[in-house]
């Protein structure tokens, strides 16, 4: 059984989960329905991501996954905006089992894959988020372990690469508080909502969208030597000094931020300044 030990839940339970949640991420909570997943950004007051999530609604409350590494620091930040809220937050993620599931294994488990992106399905107490087509997040209590035993699942590394190839980044420790949302493209995978009411950060998200000011954005590349999360690349435009950084590394790809002028001039990316440069890959999604 392979699981995505790369990431951590959160559970966030009780009778003003919901509107808590609304006030504090970039998505919207309010009318995330039971059959839907939703994927939202936590920021700090300066409006840079403390955690990319998935929301997935569940019982009386919600399952937030994010990197593995930011679950005991989110968790206690997090808990210091309950304040008289009817709110419990905690580390869910030793109760719960995630793997990485392709499409046709599903029905082995008696679940029928999602039709649509971030539909769930649920039986017999298992969860399934549909990421993409043939690929589906399933979460299931731990207590179902012996019962997914034979279950093959995706590899980890395979699982993160298929992400950077979706676009989607993970926001780690090593990245934290360093991304305005837009520069790791959330508001194109549909992880900002700027209708929304007030959260964290959300006259800055907003000014940078409305104002234009968004100088450096994610892209895809595949890289010569291994990359790591929070390395900084270099480009020709900026000589001597650093033009970008890693959000996430798999494989011989990854997604990183670089200044706009360096890719609209086509100027040559480098993992160090005159090493090999990167080749810059498509996005599924509109630039």
């Amino acid at each position: 059984m392979n699981e995505l030990a790369q990431y951590g839940l959160l559970e966030v339970a009780g009778d003003d989960a919901r509107a808590f949640l609304h006030a504090q991420l970039t998505n919207d909570i309010e009318h995330l329905d039971a059959d839907h997943a939703r994927y939202a950004g936590w920021c700090s007051a300066k409006g840079r991501l403390l955690a990319s999530l998935l929301v997935v609604p569940h019982e009386d409350g919600f399952l937030l996954q994010l990197a593995r590494d930011l679950v005991p620091a989110v968790a206690k930040r997090l808990s210091m905006f309950v304040l008289r809220s009817k709110v419990k937050i905690g580390d869910a993620s030793g109760s719960w089992v995630q793997l990485g599931i392709a499409g046709a294994a599903l029905a082995d488990l008696g679940i029928k894959e999602p039709a649509e992106d971030l539909r769930i399905a649920r039986a017999a107490g298992l969860v399934a988020v549909r990421v993409s087509a043939q690929r589906s997040l399933l979460i299931a209590r731990e207590g179902d372990r012996a019962r997914l035993a034979s279950t093959a699942g995706i590899d980890k590394m395979s699982w993160a690469l298929e992400e950077i190839r979706a676009g989607r980044p993970l926001v780690t420790q090593a990245t934290q508080d360093q991304f305005v949302p837009q520069m790791v493209n959330y508001e194109r995978i549909g992880a900002v909502d700027f209708q929304k009411g007030c959260y964290p950060g959300q006259e800055i998200v907003a000014r940078a969208q409305y104002r234009g000011q968004v100088k450096r954005r994610m892209v895809r590349v595949r890289t010569p030597v291994p990359l790591r999360a929070a390395q900084e690349l270099y480009s020709d435009d900026l000589p001597g000094q650093p033009s970008g950084a890693v959000v996430n590394a798999a494989g011989d790809e990854a997604l990183a931020v670089v200044q706009v002028s360096t890719v609209e001039n086509g100027t040559a990316l480098r993992a160090d300044p005159g090493g090999a440069p990167l080749e810059v890959l498509p996005l599924p999604y509109a630039a």
